[in-house]
């Protein structure tokens, strides 16, 4: 389809990278949607997000693994989870230590969520948790500065200590340790920094202050706010007008069948998990504010991406309790979850566009500089350029490699190192096509997908595979597979030849799916109201 090819949005080079190669910073955002930023649709406020975009590059069709700590993986070995050895990276090397054997300097700031320590794994610094979530207050038992336990105190810097306010505190130490000028003995090499924030995974606690803001906000509820999402994302240039918006699930309640009761509550909440990113996107303007300060903005290449699609998680406990109280544990579920993933069907961990699209925003001021581009079906490009080219989170590794002039190794330490799966994104910052990949597996769980050029098979829970045109059909509602039964099934056969040779999935994980779609059952709601559907087995089933 003509109108989803690549946009070529005029990015051309200011300054040869090989003369001067980039400083790197990669930050990755938790459980957020493909639509929680203002220059992806949402009605959160992402001013500095915004500006990077409207200055940089938006992705339409990046792609992550649905689930924390495989995206991690792959976002830092280039290669598939399980591939890579999964939580131990047994088999895979990370970004750090290939870009640490260029020459570069190394730092990680934030959430862990695998094996290990990352000063293990090629970061010279590091501070954050091991764990895979964590009390915003008060922390917990796995923080680390380097290899040394680190006791949470109640305040840092002379404010009450919060996890993503305490997460740039660190990067911006690491920032004067590598960059000279500031820091004695800071080296001259340029530097890599991933920031990894745990905001806004649960449990969904922000400053009261903070919360404030958004009184008010969520009141019209999720139906409403999602079709403006929406429409937002039409008028940016995100998707063309023949995208529909997949309607919400018989799971998600309508918003007017609600008690008044519920419908305060449920706005509620969704108040404080925009309160989080609020504050995400303030942190993000004070490494910027301070990667000028130190001169290293102009040749820093700065990424933005996230682990999953919204969380579609019922866990709340403390609801009595306000949202800024350290006891607090509040979630949100499929309604809101629904909303951050606009368009899309289905959410974290599901393997449909809804669990596995991330925004990724790309912005290099002396790498690439954006023309205005056209935008399919007249859209405005309000949220900055766009390109339509897919890519992947193991795409990070070899995009560093050519950028950072590295080389991959076939075996770091004791590790013996699988070929790399990912393709450099550099292209794509040129404004050239690029060489993409021709096929993209996806798996979590019983949760399956296969991409080949604009054709997708997927599969949630182990239930029956489906088949779509991602060209004429993004949001995934017209299942193709009985018109194209061979397609369908030459791509699930290649989805389990990758999982069994290449993802090295084991037996019990290679079982042949139903021949019917399977129930999505989530975590119980909170005051589900009338509209919510009934229980119909007695047993409580926890979400994986």
């Amino acid at each position: 389809m003509k109108r989803l090819l690549p946009l070529l949005i005029g990015i051309c080079l200011l300054k040869n990278p090989a003369s001067a190669r980039p400083n790197i910073v990669l930050i990755m955002a938790d459980d957020l949607g493909f639509s929680d930023l203002g220059c992806y649709g949402a009605e959160i406020r992402t001013p500095n997000l915004d500006q990077l975009a409207r200055k940089g590059l938006r992705f339409s069709q990046f792609y992550n693994t649905a689930k924390c700590h495989s995206s991690r993986v792959s976002l830092l070995t280039g290669l598939y989870c399980d591939q890579a050895g999964s939580n131990s990276l047994s088999r895979g090397t990370t970004i750090a230590e290939v870009l640490r054997t260029a020459g570069y300097s190394t730092a990680m700031s934030g959430k862990w969520h695998l094996s290990g320590n990352p000063v293990e794994f090629g970061f010279q610094h590091y501070w954050g948790h091991l764990s895979g979530a964590t009390n915003f207050f008060t922390g917990d038992e796995t923080f680390r500065l380097g290899a040394e336990k680190w006791k949470v105190p109640a305040t840092l810097n002379g404010k009450p200590f919060y996890v993503t306010d305490a997460i740039t505190d660190f990067a911006i130490n690491f920032i004067d340790e590598m960059v000279p000028g500031k820091a004695e003995g800071a080296s001259e090499n340029p530097f890599l920094l991933y920031v990894a924030y745990n905001a806004p995974h649960y449990p969904l606690q922000a400053p009261e202050e903070e919360v404030a803001k958004y009184k008010g906000v969520y009141d019209a509820g999720w139906d409403e706010l999602r079709k403006k999402r929406y429409l937002r994302q039409l008028e940016s240039g995100l998707f063309p007008r023949e995208f529909k918006l997949s309607p919400r699930p018989r799971h998600v309640p309508a918003w007017k069948s609600l008690s008044a009761k519920d419908k305060k509550w449920e706005a509620r909440r969704m108040e404080v998990f925009a309160a989080m990113v609020d504050v995400v996107d303030q942190n993000i303007g004070r490494l910027i504010s301070h990667l000028k300060k130190k001169g290293a903005w102009e040749n820093t290449l700065f990424l933005f991406c996230s682990d999953n699609g919204a969380c579609p998680f019922e866990r709340t406990r403390g609801k009595d309790l306000e949202p800024w109280d350290p006891k607090s544990y509040w979630c949100y579920d499929v309604g809101w979850a629904h909303v951050g993933n606009t368009p899309f069907r289905l959410y974290k961990q599901n393997q449909h566009e809804g669990g596995i699209s991330s925004p990724l925003i790309a912005h290099w001021p002396e790498g690439l500089k954006s023309a205005a581009a056209e935008a399919p079906d007249g859209a405005s490009q309000t949220g900055g350029p766009v390109t339509h080219q897919p890519g992947h989170l193991i795409d990070f590794m070899a995009t560093f490699l050519e950028l950072g002039k590295a080389s991959y190794p076939k075996k770091v330490g004791s590790r013996t190192i699988d070929p790399l799966q990912g393709k450099s994104l550099a292209p794509i910052f040129k404004g050239r096509q690029r060489d993409g990949h021709e096929t993209l597996y996806q798996h979590f769980g019983t949760d399956r997908a296969l991409r080949q050029g604009d054709w997708k098979v997927v599969a949630a829970k182990g239930g029956r595979w489906e088949l779509y045109n991602l060209a004429e059909d993004r949001t995934e509602l017209n299942d193709l597979r009985q018109k194209h039964p061979e397609r369908a099934s030459r791509m699930i056969r290649e989805w389990f030849r990758i999982a069994r040779n290449v993802d090295r999935l084991k037996p019990g994980q290679l079982k042949p799916g139903s021949d019917r779609l399977s129930p999505l059952r989530f975590g119980k709601r909170n005051d589900p109201g009338e509209g919510a559907p009934g229980k119909k087995s007695s047993r409580k089933k926890k979400p994986k």
